[in-house]
Order: C-alpha cells, then sequence, then structure tokens
C-alpha cells in the first residue's frame, strides 16, 4: 500500500513539472529541445554525445537527432567530430545557446523551491535523489551524477594544475568545473572523495 503522502507529493511533483514546461515554449524551444539544451550545459565532455543524451532523456536516437538538428539550425548548439574517436561527436553550446539558459525557465522553479522552505532543500535533492534511482535501478537506467560523486573520482591528485583531479576509470585529469558536471560513466561513490 503506498502511502497517501507518497501519492500527493507524486502529484505535486508532476503539476509542478507541467507548470514549469508549460513556459518553455516562450523561449521559443519544445520540451526536449530545453531538456537536450540543459544536458548539454551540464554534462561533462566525456558525456556530451547524441548517444548519452539518448539514455539520460531515455529517448531514441532518432528523436534526438531530430531535436540537435533543430537546436544546431537555431544556433545553439554544435556538433564536432571527437578528437578521441573521429566515429563521435561531441555537442557543444554556442553563445547563443549559453545565453537561452540564462533564461531558462526552469530557474523560476529553482527560485520558488529556493523561497519555499531554504533548509529543507538538501534534504528535497536527497530524497529525489533517491528516488530517481530507485527508478533507474529499477528501469536499467544510468545515473548521470556529477563526477566527485562517482567511485572513480579522485580529488586533488595534481593540486599544481588547472586540473587538479583525475578520473581513474577513463584515466583523464578534471578539472573543478569538470567535477561538478553529470556525467555517463558515474559510478556512485560508497565514500566521501
Amino acid at each position: 500500500m503506498i502511502p497517501e503522502a507518497a501519492i500527493e507529493a507524486a502529484h505535486l511533483i508532476d503539476r509542478l513539472d507541467r507548470l514549469a514546461r508549460s513556459s518553455e515554449a516562450a523561449g521559443g524551444l519544445n520540451p526536449a529541445q530545453w531538456e537536450a539544451l540543459r544536458f548539454v550545459a551540464r554534462a561533462n565532455r566525456f558525456s556530451r554525445t547524441p548517444a548519452a543524451l539518448a539514455e539520460y532523456l531515455g529517448s531514441t536516437r532518432g528523436t534526438i537527432s531530430q531535436t540537435l538538428i533543430a537546436l544546431e539550425q537555431k544556433g545553439h548548439v554544435t556538433r564536432e567530430a571527437s578528437a578521441r574517436d573521429r566515429r563521435s561527436v561531441v555537442l557543444g553550446l554556442t553563445a547563443r545557446g549559453r545565453g537561452m539558459l540564462r533564461d531558462d525557465p526552469i530557474l523560476e522553479l529553482a527560485a520558488n523551491l529556493a523561497a519555499s522552505q531554504p533548509d529543507a532543500l538538501d534534504t528535497l535533492v536527497e530524497m529525489l535523489r533517491g528516488t530517481l534511482h530507485a527508478m533507474l535501478t529499477r528501469n536499467a537506467g544510468r545515473a548521470f551524477g556529477a563526477c566527485y560523486t562517482c567511485r572513480h573520482f579522485r580529488r586533488d591528485v595534481d593540486v599544481e594544475s588547472a586540473t587538479p583531479h583525475h578520473c581513474a576509470l577513463l584515466d583523464e585529469p578534471l578539472s573543478e568545473d569538470d567535477s561538478r558536471a553529470i556525467c555517463i560513466e558515474q559510478e556512485a561513490s560508497t565514500q566521501n572523495h
């Protein structure tokens, strides 16, 4: 039996999502385009690919391809051959794409959350992360967590460098910004680094 409070919370989350999405059309992007733009902004350099985006959004590669074509035509994203694997494509944000994100409708939801109960935000985030983890586990999805929360993340390996951290899985140096980005390879750490 699901508690009534959990059902109410699910309805509230769904309603908040719908209200947040209703203002997305004002920017000339549809919800899928906004989600793709947000992903490209938040993903690390190893995860800014069409395949990772499709997995993150739980969408088909064909749908993602159409979304990216539209964002590219609107001047929000770029696609370049990967330096690591010339068969792969790496996505990037243009200045126009970064400008769109400064007016992202989701920021209004974030501001409302911050104003509602600022002392409860950390608890809310942990609760939502736990719920997301349970859903991803049930559906065999990937977490896409921040690098610094990954079991492969090594903090302050080279403190004199602009890239002081390290990804042990990919054997790549990581900057402080990299450490805060989401990654397709992320595996939750059992300890803090």
